[in-house]
């Protein structure tokens, strides 16, 4: 198995994938679940109830608490803020933490907060700074405080075109409709 975890790194589980890079000043708790290809960057912490998918990357500044799953090709900016209670107390633990799930795909921009116990869909794209406080549809565009759609991306991140009130054309021509904070591509 091939991994590179930092010697200033603090990495407390055994379930890192393979061609996994945790770097200096990370620190990773021994519940949390790690996949393949990822790069954890310094200065990020990883709680135990936590799972990353495969091809993941946490920049700088990053701190993943309990509840948290991260599924494959996430990307999350540097200094990216979550929260997983939504009424909080020192020394007071709730009974559950939020889930809050990134889906497939998604990118989350520099200084964004996302609160707890939403659901960020695939390949969505969240603007730096946004403030995210419900659930992010599949390919949104979202910016702002609070967190709005200002647009449609595809599978690689780019933005689409608007046609008109409902149509959106991809980069490579495919044709999508949106209606009700939804996204769907158009046969035909």
């Amino acid at each position: 198995m091939s991994r590179f975890i930092h010697s200033l790194a603090d990495v407390q589980t055994e379930q890192i994938g393979d061609d996994t890079r945790i770097w200096q000043f990370a620190v990773v708790l021994a519940g949390a679940q790690i996949g393949s290809g990822c790069n954890l960057n310094c200065h990020t912490f990883v709680e135990n109830d936590v799972v990353i998918g495969d091809r993941v990357t946490l920049k700088s500044g990053v701190c993943l608490w309990d509840g948290i799953r991260v599924e494959d090709d996430v990307f999350i900016g540097p200094n990216a803020t979550f929260t997983n209670d939504p009424t909080p107390r020192s020394k007071q633990r709730p009974e559950a933490f939020q889930r809050t799930i990134i889906q497939k795909g998604a990118s989350i921009g520099a200084g964004a907060v996302i609160l707890g116990g939403v659901t960020i869909g695939a390949y969505a794209l969240i603007g730096a700074g946004s403030v995210v406080t419900k659930n992010v549809p599949p390919q949104a565009l979202v910016r702002g405080n609070p967190a709005r759609i200002v647009g449609w991306v595809d599978e690689s991140g780019h933005k689409m075109q608007r046609l008109d009130d409902h149509r959106w054309q991809a980069e490579d021509g495919r044709m999508c409709a949106a209606h009700n904070e939804t996204l769907t591509l158009e046969h035909g």
